[in-house]
């Protein structure tokens, strides 16, 4: 059964998603990272390169020639590519997600993006998955290494 992460009080969703991309890299995982929203993939793409002085994140699009020998791969549908872990930062839960072994989920800051989180999270619930839930709030940033020590990604 698929293990789900939610993340909340992060700031900006998608520093945090980069923050988290970089650890799960470090521990030598390919993930899948999952939006239909196009103007997100084009600055989460950029963002992977920039976010870190310190960390290479390698990445491409799911319809990349290397995407099946890259560890990051940015899609917009779901792919018959092998990865262990999705990170979702759509709105509604993926209905592919029960194809990974990890699902990691970002709750935004803005009200909009509370109640979807929520909604996300009951779904999961009502189908018996077991959530872990870790609060970002208190988390300082880590600026040597542009990790948060308090990311954690259990394997």
């Amino acid at each position: 059964m698929t293990e789900i992460d939610f993340y909340s009080g992060g700031g900006d969703r998608l520093q945090t998603a980069c923050r988290l991309v970089a650890k799960v890299v470090r521990q030598g995982l390919k993930l899948m990272i999952y939006t239909p929203d196009g103007a997100v993939v084009d600055r989460l793409d950029k963002l992977l390169w920039t976010f870190s002085s310190t960390d290479f994140i390698p990445h491409c699009r799911a319809e990349d020639k290397l995407a099946e020998v890259t560890p990051v791969i940015l899609g917009r549908q779901p792919t018959n590519l092998s990865h262990d872990v999705l990170l979702n930062l759509d709105i509604e839960h993926p209905p592919f997600f029960s194809r990974f072994q990890r699902l990691i989920e970002i709750t935004g800051t803005t009200p909009e993006d509370t109640q979807a989180a929520r909604k996300r999270y009951r779904f999961y619930q009502d189908r018996g998955y077991e959530i872990r839930h870790h609060r970002l709030e208190a988390v300082q940033l880590n600026h040597s290494s542009g990790v948060s020590p308090g990311l954690t990604f259990y394997s």
